[in-house]
This record gives structure tokens, C-alpha cells and sequence, in this order.
């Protein structure tokens, strides 16, 4: 019996793989029993890529493992393994009475369709549950709450900085190091030739995650994306070597080509760190001071190491605080009130478009997209299209192997469509085909010309762009940070306005065929 005459169940959940989850943190193995279950809604609430149910299954089983190799008594629950359908809060009532436990210790998930489903269970489930809050983060959600209160617009570069005074990252006492904060500008070249970037740390799959490679192979056929190769690591060990890897190999030019897309490079210089991090493989603060001390050694220049502590400390952290404070009602947000169903292509790739056709290619491929890729291809298209920002979430949700509702849904709802009005950013992140070419390799292989403005032969993302910021006016002619923008389109001729109009009527009707 534990030291304070309690036996617990403690639970874990699938983005909970670490021994600084608060639930496990207190272990104590004489009395108490580390429960993990793997449960078909889990699985299904979405159309979860293969590769990222191949991830997810893979580590906890493999935590789980390693755990019971530790002298730790582990219950677990494998899918097919209960003879009645299960719900996770069901499994966890069960395991409770099979080990005679007296309470229960959940760490909050990440997301607050779990939580409802704990809130309604708690009260009627005949034990003392604890609830406790993820403290594996930087920023709790009070915490985040406390800084947003009174401010009239919430924005990340100044959350940020308060992320890096808090930690010390990059400091010299209370000045930034380089003596400023943000060392953007410098981290937008377009690619160019004889780009040569070392591939991410791969991992041949052992028995355990070949297992589960079959399993989702019987199970779940009809989900999206490939699994072979599966190459993603699957323990904390090997999710510090590829970290390190990418602090070696890729980390001192990750901030010039972070913006850049290249046809044949599913990954440049990216870090592909996200999906342990969020999985709970990668302690966050941990990975920042390595690659802070690589600056500090003068291995990897300032803007790259800033760059990749800002998205970590300052984005990763921001959305987070965003996703909890606006509530279960902000996934319901719909800015423009846009409609339309997501195109077919978004599941195969086959669209003429060759950067849509490149950058969904590789996601069914790796279950993996830069920022970029994600934003101004995929995002980018969906909302110049006017696609249901729910729907695109949820494309987004199934199909990325670090995709988790906490850090998706304000990158989707806020950022990438713009459907909360400007809660979370400052202004939509639309462009044109022109951007497009500058910072990838696409159009060169695209059967639509970027250089062309109008008819059937032009990229469509020229005249979706004017058609959006017309049909839009009213909404957006007001923010500051589109003036310019609105200029622009009164200069234009009405002959160019009406070509904009019909070619934009002629695509969307194709596209979304009534």
C-alpha cells in the first residue's frame, strides 16, 4: 500500500507519453497501476491518417512496455481485446474494479471533447477521481488567461515575449539576445538550387510497431494515407536522436528555407520534431535549451535557433491558450460564412493544381506538411475557395501525425482560414499564385500559368484571391492591415473586375459541382 493508504489507477492517454505527466508523476509501485487503453472512438472520431494511428499505438505501447520492464504493475488495453464496446471512460471504470482500486488520477487531455466526457463521468462513476492540470506545458491555461485579460487584441509576438523572459531563452538578463526579439525577416529565402537538406531520422519498425501496422491494416483500410515506409520513431530514446540529428544536420539553415517549398523535398531543413513533442516523447523546454545551446556553441546562426524557440515557445504555446480560453464554441466559428464541402482531392492528391496536388501527395504520403505547405497551399486554397472551416479542420485533424485538437483547431479556425475575425491573427493569409511561385518550385510544373491573370489557363489561386477580397469587402475593408490591398482592386479596370467575377464563377462551379 502507497504511503498515504490509497491505491490508485493512473491513467494515461495516447499524447500523454512521458514521465512527467502529472497522473504518473507520483508512481508508486507497491500499490499502484498504470492504465492505458487503446479504444476504437479514439481511433475513429475522425478519419485518422494511418500513419499517425500507427504512431500513436506504436509509442504507447511501447511506453507501456517499458514501463512494465521497470516494475511497474500496467494494465492495458488493446484494441479488440474487450468483449463489449468500449468508451475510454468505461475501460478506465473497469480497470478500477479489476485492481480494487480507491481513486482514480487523470492529467487534463488535450482537447474538450475528452474533458466533457470526463465531466459527465466523474460524478456518477463511484470513485474519487483527480483531475489534474498539464503542467508539461510553458504556459497554463490561467496563466494564459491572466495575460489576455483586458487586452483588446491578442497577439503572439508579445505573448512570446513574455514565454522568453519567463524561460530565459535567448536572454542576456531582460534584453534579447541580438538585442530584438524576432528575427523573421531573415527567415524567408525562396529556394534555390542544390538545396541538399539530410533526411529526418528514420526507424525501422520493430515487432511491436509491426503489430500494429497489421492491426491498422485489418482495422481501418478505408483511412486515409499510406503507412509504408513507416519510418517515425516510437520511444523517448529515439525521439532524442532525432533530435539530435536535427540539431547536427539541419537546424543551422532551418531558419533561412523555413518558408520554402520544394516539389522533391517532403522536409528541407525542418525539424519533423512536432509530432514527439506532441505526443509527449519531447519535453518542450528541454528541446529549446539544446538547440539554444547550439547557438550558444556556434553551431546554428541566431535567426535560425530564434526562429525555431518562437514556434515552440511563442506559437505552440500561444494557440494553446487561445484553444482553451475561446471555448468549446470556437471550433464553431465561421467568419465568412463560407460553405462549400471540401473538395474530393483533399483525400487523393489528383487535382491539376500542382502545388495542391504536391502538398496533399506528400501528406497521404508521410502524414506530414511544413507550416507553409499547410497554410498558404492547403489553407490558403480553402479559404479563397470558400470551404466550411469545420470541414477543412477536420481534414487537417485526421490526416497529420501531430495533429491534436489543442494546437489544430485555433492553427485551422484562426490562422489558416480566418473564420474567428481576427482573434488570433491580424488579418486572412491569402495570396496569389505570385507567392506561391516565389517561394516553391510548383508552378514550373503546373499545366495553369501563374503569369496569367484571366481565363481558363490561369492559375486559379490568381482570380480565387480577387474574388475573395471582393466578396469580402464589407468584412475586411476595415482592417488596417488591408488598405493597401483594397487600393489595388479600386484601380482595377471593370473589365478586369468581371473577368475576375466569371473566371472565379466558372472554377468554383466546377470545383463544387450542385
Amino acid at each position: 500500500m502507497s504511503s498515504s493508504g490509497v491505491k490508485y489507477l493512473r491513467v494515461v492517454l495516447g499524447d500523454q507519453l512521458s514521465l512527467a505527466t502529472p497522473s504518473i508523476r507520483s508512481f508508486e509501485r507497491s500499490s499502484d497501476t498504470l492504465f492505458m487503453a487503446e479504444v476504437l472512438e479514439e481511433a475513429t472520431y475522425v478519419r485518422h491518417h494511418k500513419k499517425k494511428l500507427a504512431l500513436v499505438l506504436s509509442a504507447m505501447r511501447h511506453f507501456a512496455a517499458d514501463r512494465e520492464a521497470d516494475g511497474w504493475t500496467v494494465d492495458y488495453i488493446r484494441l479488440g481485446d474487450s468483449a463489449t464496446p468500449n468508451t475510454l471512460t468505461s475501460e478506465i471504470q473497469r480497470a478500477a474494479q479489476r485492481h480494487g482500486c480507491d481513486a482514480i488520477i487523470l492529467t487534463m487531455p488535450g482537447e474538450w471533447r475528452l474533458l466533457q466526457a470526463f465531466q459527465a463521468w466523474i460524478p456518477n462513476c463511484g470513485y474519487r477521481v483527480e483531475l489534474l492540470q498539464d503542467d508539461r506545458f510553458i504556459c497554463s491555461p490561467d496563466e494564459f488567461e491572466r495575460w489576455a485579460e483586458g487586452r483588446k487584441q491578442l497577439r503572439m509576438e508579445f505573448f512570446y515575449r513574455e514565454m522568453r523572459r519567463k524561460t530565459g531563452l535567448l536572454m542576456q538578463g531582460d534584453t534579447p539576445v541580438g538585442d530584438q526579439w524576432n528575427f523573421d525577416a531573415a527567415n524567408r529565402q525562396p529556394p534555390k538550387q542544390g538545396l541538399s537538406p539530410s533526411q529526418p531520422l528514420s526507424f525501422a519498425p520493430d515487432d511491436i510497431t509491426r503489430d500494429v501496422i497489421d492491426l491498422i491494416n485489418r482495422l481501418f483500410p478505408d483511412h486515409p494515407g499510406h503507412l509504408d515506409p513507416f519510418w517515425f520513431g516510437v520511444t523517448r530514446d529515439q525521439a532524442m536522436q532525432a533530435l539530435e540529428q536535427f540539431v547536427s544536420d539541419r537546424l543551422p539553415q532551418f531558419g533561412d528555407f523555413q518558408d520554402a517549398m520544394v516539389s522533391d523535398q517532403h522536409f528541407l531543413f525542418h525539424s519533423i520534431l512536432s509530432i514527439y513533442l506532441n505526443i509527449g516523447l519531447l519535453d518542450p523546454l528541454q528541446v529549446c535549451q539544446r538547440v539554444e545551446r547550439a547557438y550558444r556553441d556556434g553551431h546554428a546562426p541566431l535567426n535560425a535557433v530564434e526562429g525555431f524557440i518562437r514556434q515552440v515557445i511563442g506559437w505552440r504555446e500561444f494557440v494553446r491558450g487561445i484553444y482553451w480560453l475561446k471555448g468549446q464554441t470556437y471550433g464553431n466559428k465561421n467568419f465568412f460564412d463560407h460553405q462549400n464541402p471540401l473538395p474530393h482531392f483533399y483525400w487523393t492528391g489528383e487535382t491539376d493544381m500542382a502545388c495542391l496536388s504536391a502538398c496533399i501527395g506528400q501528406t497521404l504520403d508521410e502524414a506530414y506538411a511544413h507550416h507553409i505547405q499547410r497554410l498558404m497551399i492547403t489553407g490558403n486554397f480553402a479559404m479563397l475557395a470558400g470551404v466550411d472551416p469545420f470541414a477543412i479542420h477536420e481534414w487537417y485533424l485526421a490526416v497529420y501525425a501531430d495533429a491534436y485538437e489543442w494546437v489544430e483547431l485555433p492553427n485551422t479556425l484562426g490562422m489558416s482560414q480566418f473564420a474567428d475575425g481576427g482573434v488570433l491573427a491580424s488579418k486572412p493569409y491569402a495570396a496569389s499564385g505570385n507567392y506561391i511561385n516565389r517561394m516553391s518550385d510548383y508552378c514550373g510544373q503546373c499545366r495553369f500559368k501563374v503569369k496569367q491573370k484571366a481565363g481558363p489557363d490561369a492559375c486559379p489561386f490568381n482570380y480565387l484571391y480577387w474574388d475573395f477580397i471582393s466578396r469580402h469587402r464589407e468584412k475586411l475593408e476595415g482592417n488596417p492591415r488591408m488598405g493597401t490591398v483594397y487600393r489595388t482592386w479600386d484601380r482595377m479596370a471593370a473589365e478586369r473586375k468581371a473577368e475576375v467575377a466569371a473566371d472565379a464563377r466558372r472554377f468554383l462551379a466546377t470545383t463544387f459541382p450542385r
